[in-house]
């Protein structure tokens, strides 16, 4: 073999080998990536890599960002919780302090008042029993039990939400459909946990005055099942919108501000989420979607479901 057909031979051998190098190398990063984007999905950011070239350094300047936000969205919702506690407990305690202090005072010593004794205890009654039942829905929120997921028939629990909401929706005069873009559509969940995310939802818009409430189910292109609620009753106020999800923040004189705060939570528990993606003066929609945990009758379990 001459010089130049073996210069040739080493060059080609070469090439290849830089191929196959940079093959591997891409194929590992491709890895690298798909593992991180599972990770910030899941909220997951304990994770770096080691810093042994420029990729790996771009990687962990990402996660180093998502962090960054993570805490930033985290400060900000505790400043909006610790808001809205304050607020409640200074409204229910205040009135209790200050009617005791004069019930206090007006006494002589003989242990009579001019003031209507029996009526302040009662206010101070009812507001003490406010502070305790504000007490056991934080309670309630901070205790979501774990969910027990099993395959369930999207047609089948609508069916049951609806018909435990009948009365209601009759008393309102308002109608409540379901339907869905496939058959069989199903989801890997906790029965119960989001027929209260529904009810609560449909009850909310029959105190918002809604006349028609239209529940839909899709399926997206990651074969993500996409549960979609539209009423049109009032809309929430702008101010509102940014609000509505944080813990005991309500518009409703009657509300306990945990509902809608309760259902993220059971949805982030689902590998899901729910979010307000549009309140108007012609409808107002919620959106929650199941992450990796959709089929249908015709589709296998996915190994995250089977896994979860």
């Amino acid at each position: 073999m001459s010089t130049w057909a073996i210069i040739l031979l080493c060059v080609a051998v070469a090439i290849v080998a830089a191929v196959i190098a940079t093959i591997r190398t891409r194929q590992k990063d491709i890895k690298k990536v798909a593992y991180m984007m599972d990770a910030l999905e899941d909220g997951e950011l304990n994770f770096r890599f080691q810093d042994k070239n420029k990729f790996n350094r771009t990687l962990n300047r990402i996660r180093t960002i998502f962090e960054k936000q993570r805490q930033a969205h985290e400060q900000d919702s505790w400043t909006k919780l610790i808001r809205v506690l304050t607020h409640e407990i200074m409204n229910t305690v205040s009135p209790i302090a200050s009617l005791s202090d004069a019930l206090s005072k007006s006494m002589d010593e003989t242990g009579h008042s001019e003031l209507d004794v029996k009526a302040g205890l009662d206010t101070i009654c009812d507001s003490s029993k406010n502070l305790i039942k504000f007490v056991e829905d934080y309670r309630e929120l901070a205790g979501v039990a774990r969910p027990v997921k099993r395959a369930v028939d999207l047609q089948e629990l609508m069916d049951k939400v609806i018909g435990l909401d009948k009365e209601l929706l009759a008393s309102s005069g308002a109608d409540c459909t379901y339907s869905a873009e496939e058959p069989d559509l199903m989801v890997y969940a906790d029965e119960g946990q989001i027929s209260q995310i529904l009810i609560n939802l449909i009850k909310n818009a029959l105190q918002a005055g809604a006349k028609h409430i239209d529940i839909t189910a899709s399926l997206n292109k990651d074969d993500e099942t996409i549960i979609r609620i539209a009423n049109d009753g009032e809309p929430i106020p702008p101010a509102a919108q940014e609000q509505i999800f944080v813990p005991f923040y309500t518009t409703k004189k009657e509300g306990s501000g945990i509902g809608l705060s309760l259902a993220r939570q059971i949805m982030r528990q689902h590998n899901g989420s729910i979010d307000l993606v549009k309140s108007d003066v012609n409808e107002t929609v919620f959106y929650f979607p199941f992450r990796y945990c959709v089929f249908t009758i015709k589709h296998y379990l996915c190994s995250t479901c089977l896994s979860t």
